[in-house]
């Protein structure tokens, strides 16, 4: 991922993604896998301990901390915060399950993880289009933003923001799977 994109504002890369994901089918994916992901990579450095300033915390929170700190600081503090507080839920859920034997553990992170990857692959399917990760990296970050603004737009919330987002990236779409893409 590049520096200048890594420090884009909230808007500008919430509309990189979207143009990723105009399919449908994709965002609905969408909605299951990428919190799927995010409660697995959490699941998965849970485990691992590390002492930051004389406290002992995880590698998860200190992951997700510097995540947190990165969406709060891409100029939709509102969205931030609702990111944040979503993804700090699912690492919290996550840490919970530190006591699990180590090959249940394992085995649900990365079962997790996969099956996540996989619902966005099918997503993508649809879509016609790689994921976004594999142009940048910074579909990686941007992803549960996305998400939650999905989700808080279904609510009511934030039409706003998701309607110049749309406006920006087009409408979303059932891509005819019989008809190839036009490239």
């Amino acid at each position: 991922m590049s520096r200048q994109t890594f420090l884009r504002p909230a808007f500008d890369l919430l509309v990189r993604h979207a143009r990723y994901h105009r399919d449908q089918r994709n965002l609905t994916t969408h909605l299951i896998g990428v919190p799927m992901v995010v409660f697995a990579t959490a699941v998965l450095l849970s485990r691992a301990t590390l002492q930051l300033g004389g406290v002992r915390t995880t590698l998860a929170w200190a992951a997700f901390a510097a995540l947190w700190l990165w969406t709060l600081s891409r100029g939709q503090f509102l969205l931030g915060l609702a990111t944040t507080l979503f993804t700090a839920a699912l690492a919290w859920a996550a840490h919970g399950l530190t006591g699990l034997a180590p090959t249940a553990w394992l085995t649900l992170g990365l079962g997790l993880f996969v099956v996540g990857w996989v619902a966005q692959s099918v997503g993508h399917y649809y879509e016609g289009r790689r994921p976004a990760f594999a142009d940048d990296l910074a579909g990686v970050l941007v992803a549960p933003m996305f998400v939650v603004l999905e989700l808080l737009a279904m609510a009511g919330l934030c039409r706003p923001l998701m309607a110049r987002i749309e406006q920006a990236a087009g409408p979303t779409t059932l891509r005819d799977l019989a008809q190839p893409l036009a490239r």
